[in-house]
């Protein structure tokens, strides 16, 4: 497994091995031993999986107190994923990383803990997107921070995204409080 350390500290861009031949591949998604010698010792308790037509934009979700370290992946499909650092005192908050995740590459973003992330599907065709989480769903504990921050600052690559209801009613992240946010360091 090739393992970038992003521009952001503790997001990791990883390129599983996939082996191939004329009948398909086979490639591990997750293995713990090879997970933790990249960085990533982290108990996931749960898996999700959405699925989502061209155009569409998820994100930029995060939960606080209960964050949630996350690995995602495309099984279907090509999306445009992001993570934005909004710890309170890092010196890079505000921050974000961009990768291209496809099924053909079987490529992974890892996003810690106190990081906002999102979405958009890139192409004609939907996309299926795998998420393992270290914490349950906490609906209370959910910030949903605008896609189109100006002072973040993401040049997503779509014109015109079609949003959900609670992304299109995100806030600009300087907007939130920052006991709403979590701490650099904690």
């Amino acid at each position: 497994m090739e393992v970038e350390r992003t521009e952001l500290p503790g997001v990791l861009h990883l390129r599983p091995k996939v082996y191939g031949d004329a009948r398909g591949f086979f490639v591990e998604l997750w293995q713990r031993d090879r997970y933790v010698d990249a960085g990533i010792d982290v108990p996931f308790v749960q898996d999700n999986l959405s699925r989502s037509a061209p155009g569409i934009l998820r994100g930029l979700h995060l939960q606080h107190p209960t964050g949630q370290d996350k690995l995602v992946y495309a099984l279907e499909g090509k999306v445009f994923d992001v993570a934005v650092d909004v710890r309170v005192g890092s010196p890079t908050f505000g921050q974000h990383v961009a990768r291209v995740l496809d099924s053909e590459t079987k490529n992974q973003l890892f996003i810690p803990k106190g990081f906002a992330h999102g979405f958009c599907v890139l192409g004609d065709a939907p996309a299926t997107f795998a998420y393992k989480c270290s914490d349950r769903y906490a609906p209370d504990h959910e910030l949903t921070v605008r896609w189109d921050d100006p002072a973040i600052g993401i040049d997503w690559p779509l014109d015109a995204p079609t949003l959900s209801a609670k992304d299109e009613a995100g806030r600009l992240l300087a907007d939130i409080a920052e006991d709403r946010l979590p701490r650099y360091g904690a």
